[in-house]
């Protein structure tokens, strides 16, 4: 038999097992579409809003929705997948300050060490992947829990892919501004192509020489500069200069197979000429091919790494 107790008297009550919160913030799944369609939905009505307005102004919005759409959507598809444990701080840092410094200090360089030549685009190609390396070091340098392949293939995309948002803006205003005044058509159709091209570029190389830098830190965050280390950033600088020379390799490709011969003095000058009308067509053909050929090599190489890391299996 139980007795009720007293009406009015304070009951006690056991508090339950206390759960520590998380460590990461709770992101729903699918965000990543979500920005997709409504980022992809908003540089379109801001492209036709500046279409019928003529309404200069709206210049930098849609350079900035068109550059970072993308990039940031690949981010945030890495993060909810295989980065949350990372952190946003992370993430975030990597993103912003190390594509920043990259853009900053591969335009330093590059204004002093290229000059129009053959080797012009493996120059190119050495110095923005140093420099998106160093980066990715400066911004992990209090960070030492964070090492491993996954976390490289993570955080050197996110480097990558804010250099590449970067640089994207500048191409794009670039297009935009010309002796006639604003070109915006040329504006569009290089971010467009810009767009569809950028999980295939800088992202895919720094995650490839990131996975390497992080699977060789020391336990106390000192990075080591191994053979791996540097034979990955050879291997990411070469696959820049392939995916720069597509260009000029399809017109040398058009032109001994057309027989009108190739001027190799200009090409070691750096001069590129414009493929004709009729050659219009295999310029095409050759340059997308080339262009498959060296984003299916970066892109079997980054599933090589994932493979040998049991974490990046484990995660969502």
């Amino acid at each position: 038999m139980t007795h009720s107790p007293p009406p009015g008297r304070p009951q006690a009550r056991i508090p339950g097992p206390q759960q520590p919160p998380p460590p990461y913030p709770r992101i729903r799944a699918g965000l990543w579409k979500r920005c997709l369609g409504g980022g992809l939905a908003l540089w379109v009505l801001t492209a036709l809003v500046t279409y019928a307005t003529g309404n200069t102004t709206l210049l930098p919005t849609l350079i900035l929705l068109g550059s970072f759409l993308v990039p940031v959507v690949f981010v945030l598809w890495a993060y909810e997948r295989h980065g949350r444990d990372l952190g946003v701080s992370a993430i975030l840092g990597c993103f912003l300050t190390g594509g920043t410094l990259g853009v900053l200090g591969a335009s330093v360089m590059e204004s002093y060490l290229v000059r129009p030549s053959w080797g012009m685009f493996v120059c190119v190609g050495l110095i923005e992947e140093a420099v998106k390396l160093g980066a990715l070091v400066f911004v992990l340098r209090r960070l030492p829990g964070i090492r491993g392949i996954r976390a490289g293939l993570v955080l050197g995309a996110a480097v990558g892919f804010g250099f590449a948002a970067l640089e994207s803006s500048g191409y794009a205003f670039n297009a935009a501004v010309s002796t006639e005044g604003i070109d915006l058509r040329a504006l569009i159709e290089t971010e467009i192509l810009r767009g569809v091209l950028a999980p295939f570029g800088h992202g895919l190389w720094t995650a490839i020489a990131g996975a390497a830098l992080l699977a060789s830190r020391r336990p106390n965050g000192r990075f080591r500069l191994t053979a791996q280390v540097v034979g990955s950033c050879l291997g990411v600088a070469l696959l820049h200069a392939l995916w720069d020379s597509t260009h000029g390799v399809a017109i040398w490709l058009v032109a001994r197979l057309a027989g009108t011969g190739v001027n190799r003095e200009l090409f070691a000058e750096g001069y590129i000429p414009h493929p004709t009308a009729a050659q219009e067509h295999l310029f095409t053909l050759f340059s997308v091919g080339l262009l498959m050929l060296v984003s299916l090599a970066g892109v079997a190489w980054v599933c090589s790494l994932a493979r040998r890391d049991p974490s990046w299996r484990n995660t969502p």
